[in-house]
């Protein structure tokens, strides 16, 4: 019986020229670096979301945890996605993602449309994370290049 999805198939690491190499780590660790700062924002706006959207504590807590829910919930998914349909689509999709909740929860007008802007923004996030490291180890090749690469992934993540 034929599969609906059919595998990609997962070219092994090419060696890209330094310049490409890098500078496909700085757009990567750049998102991370976004998707991590948000969080932060949140918890400095949420004084804000209770006097401009009436938000109680019961929401608030829907605000921040719709984020946490769906990311959590979906990141291996992801990855196993990005395995399945190519690392640097799923990564895209999932900035693309991004980036259109977070403006569609920048101009929510309701608690509701936050809530549900954030756990898009969730589903972005779970999509980016697993790809981005996936990316860099195609990118660098094995050894110290790649080793640094790595710890600054790491550094700018979470």
């Amino acid at each position: 019986m034929p599969s609906v999805m059919q595998p990609v198939a997962v070219s092994p690491p090419t060696v890209d020229p330094p310049v490409r190499r890098w500078l496909t780590l700085a757009v990567v660790s750049v998102s991370l670096l976004v998707v991590g700062l948000d969080t932060t924002v949140l918890n400095v706006a949420l004084p804000t979301l209770v006097g401009d959207l009436g938000a109680s504590t019961s929401q608030l807590q829907w605000i921040v945890d719709s984020y946490a829910l769906m990311s959590g919930s979906l990141v291996l998914f992801c990855g196993s996605l990005a395995d399945r349909l190519g690392r640097k689509w799923i990564f895209m999709s999932g900035l693309a993602l991004f980036t259109v909740a977070s403006v569609v929860a920048a101009y929510a007008g309701s608690v509701t449309a936050l809530v549900l802007a954030r756990g898009a923004m969730g589903v972005g996030e779970a999509l980016i994370m697993p790809a981005t490291l996936a990316v860099i180890g195609n990118v660098f090749p094995r050894g110290a290049e790649r080793t640094k690469a790595i710890g600054i992934w790491s550094v700018s993540g979470r």
